[in-house]
């Protein structure tokens, strides 16, 4: 995987897991952020683990992005 690739990976986990953090804590207080109202229209249980899978799917972006799988021992 070249630097670039792994740095637009990290990047775009990072910010998956921020939006998808921030929205959880936003919706604890009763605001939405407007790009992500369409999810909590299909219900409240369907918005919470959508966002939940946000977060946990950049951390996972982030630990591939940073982590060497070239030099990695199997």
């Amino acid at each position: 995987m070249t630097e670039n690739t792994r740095v637009t990976i990290t990047t775009i986990g990072f910010l998956l897991a921020g939006v998808g953090f921030l929205a959880l804590v936003l919706s604890i207080v009763g605001v939405k952020l407007s790009y992500l109202v369409w999810l909590d229209r299909m219900g409240a249980l369907f918005g919470f683990v959508a966002k939940l899978a946000m977060v946990i799917i950049g951390f996972i972006l982030v630990y591939v992005g940073k982590t060497d799988l070239d030099q990695e021992e199997i």
